[in-house]
């Protein structure tokens, strides 16, 4: 179980830096220097240059936390795990999943729960790489 399955994060669109302190039990200042070391950590700001965090910001954050304290990562190190995305959720994502088995006279093939997991992880992941994209070109 990774650490961002052990957080609870409320569901809204946007959290403060003073809850994302909160949540990851990561003092905010720490949160900040982790911005200027981890490019893939980058929240946006508001028109008051306020930072604005949302859920996936979270559990990179406590992906990189896990990394950090847990694992016994160096910050260079770390940033290298992630970048290839070898940390535990990120490896389960990246799984093979099983062969897909096709059923004759189905309007489509018929998948697993496994494959189907597979792929909604995997678009969720895609997802993800588009909002950090977009973040990085506004």
């Amino acid at each position: 179980m990774s650490a961002a399955e052990q957080v609870q994060i409320p569901e809204k669109l946007f959290y403060r830096i003073n809850e994302v302190s909160t949540i990851t039990q990561v003092k905010p200042y720490v949160l900040r220097y982790w911005e200027t070391e981890f490019p893939m950590l980058s929240p946006e700001k508001d028109e008051n240059d306020q930072r604005r965090y949302r859920k996936s910001d979270i559990e990179l954050i406590l992906e990189i936390k896990h990394l950090l304290y847990t694992e016994k990562f160096t910050i260079a190190g770390a940033r290298k795990q992630l970048r290839q995305g070898r940390t535990d959720a990120t490896a389960q994502r990246q799984a093979a999943p099983e062969p897909v088995q096709v059923t004759e006279g189905h309007a489509g093939p018929v998948i697993s729960r496994d494959h189907a997991r597979h792929l909604a992880n995997s678009l969720n992941s895609l997802r993800q790489d588009v909002d950090e994209l977009y973040r990085f070109l506004a």
